[in-house]
């Protein structure tokens, strides 16, 4: 596989034209992520419902090169709607999928993140993928 084909379609589509992407009013938590080796930044906000369980919405801004944005547009469009014990297990099986020594086992409704599984293939830009995931659990872990 070389680095042309981790720019699939759908990759291209999300850095593009990004979900979710902006400030989010009334966030329970924002968190930001920078990895200092290739200036990429995104800053993850999240309103959590009324029981502090369920996302209730998510947005991201940020700039950085396509898989940072399009994961990011991925992660977000994946989590709203989830419990934050969904959305932190999601973060740990996509983590996993870039940085484990074998595939993890795929939630059910993992769909499309399975698309940057190729990343792990180039360590360089394992920190671009998951830098949105690292502030989404820095966002959970404050909110909590």
């Amino acid at each position: 596989m070389n680095l042309d084909e981790l720019y699939q379609t759908v990759v291209l589509d999300h850095a593009r034209r990004p979900r979710n992407f902006g400030d989010l009013p009334q966030a329970s938590a924002v968190a930001e992520g920078v990895n200092p080796s290739c200036g990429d930044e995104v800053t993850v906000s999240v309103k959590l419902a009324a029981d502090g369980d369920k996302i209730e919405d998510i947005k991201f801004k940020g700039a950085g090169c396509a898989i940072s944005q399009a994961s990011a547009s991925l992660m977000t469009v994946k989590l709203k709607g989830k419990t934050r014990a969904e959305a932190l297990a999601f973060e740990h099986v996509f983590h996993d999928m870039l940085t484990a020594a074998t595939l993890p086992v795929y939630p059910q409704g993992f769909g499309d993140l399975q698309i940057l599984e190729g990343v792990r293939k180039f360590p360089q830009r394992v920190k671009c993928a998951t830098l949105g995931w690292n502030a989404l659990k820095q966002a959970l872990t404050a909110a909590a």
